[in-house]
């Protein structure tokens, strides 16, 4: 008894969050280290299926690094990289489209075992995600199939989303001659959210959120002082590339953007169903 009624108090608290985001899209980008441990992931994918049931249209972009890096490992194909993107020749493209159509469907297929309906998808499907070869570097360097976006298909998601799917999104653009490019997760996740005018943008990444030059996390913080925090040489690094795709997030029209640690249990929930939530809200 005391079981159901401590789940009627939560239920009851979470309420008015679950009204305002009701019939709104929330756009969740997961990838990375955060993905490690199976048993948290199975709790995120939780957590959106419970969006979903609760009247909120949850949309899941994925990357997929760390499964990228073990098969390019197990064909003894060296990878590099040059500020966080991956050089991508031919070969490397074959391996990355191959282990992220994988990823894709074991994500899609969890999800339907949760009671909701997903569909696995890339940005080659129906055009989703157009793109062209990324612009070489200042060095010089050739990115080789790294790719830049170009234009997202909102309507194709619409149609999803009002079909009661979960579209489950893998990082992968389509050039104008069809071919495959390389995109960046959390760039792609950011155009989406854009596209589709998300109420919410959600990177779940393996840290606590943006810190201040104390270590604190910063529980809510504006661009302009986002900026500062770049100038000044607290944020930096990894970090440098997710809160440049929140400011980009927010000042395309995304009302909220939040970067949480993906790796603890319900992170999602945590962060949008409570007062404080667990990571930084990145707004104007």
């Amino acid at each position: 008894m005391n079981s159901l009624i401590e789940k009627a108090n939560v239920l009851t608290e979470a309420l008015p969050y679950i009204n305002r985001l009701s019939q709104k899209t929330v756009v969740i980008k997961y990838g990375g280290n955060a993905m490690l441990d199976e048993t948290v992931t199975r709790t995120i994918l939780q957590d959106i299926s419970i969006l979903k049931i609760v009247g909120v249209y949850p949309v899941f972009v994925h990357g997929g690094g760390p499964e990228i890096n073990k098969m390019l490992e197990r064909l003894s194909i060296k990878s590099s990289f040059v500020n966080g993107l991956r050089i991508t020749d031919a070969e490397t493209m074959k391996v990355v489209q191959m282990s992220l159509t994988s990823l894709n469907k074991d994500i899609t297929s969890a999800l339907n075992t949760l009671g909701v309906n997903a569909i696995g998808i890339c940005g080659k499907d129906a055009n989703l995600i157009s793109a062209k070869k990324a612009a070489l570097l200042p060095d010089g360097t050739d990115l080789g199939y790294v790719g830049e976006i170009t234009d997202i298909n909102a309507d194709f998601l619409i149609k999803l989303i009002k079909n009661d799917f979960i579209p489950v999104i893998s990082s992968i653009g389509a050039g104008a001659d069809g071919k495959s490019f390389n995109l960046n997760a959390d760039t792609a996740a950011s155009s989406i959210a854009a596209a589709l005018k998300a109420e919410k943008l959600i990177y779940l990444t393996d840290v606590d959120g943006i810190k201040d030059r104390d270590g604190s996390l910063i529980s809510e913080i504006s661009v302009e002082k986002i900026n500062k925090l770049i100038k000044d040489g607290v944020i930096t690094g990894g970090m440098i590339p997710k809160v440049k795709a929140c400011i980009e997030g927010v000042e395309s029209g995304i009302k909220r953007t939040h970067i949480i640690n993906g790796t603890v249990k319900h992170p999602i929930l945590l962060e949008i169903f409570t007062d404080t939530g667990i990571g930084t809200m990145v707004t104007l």
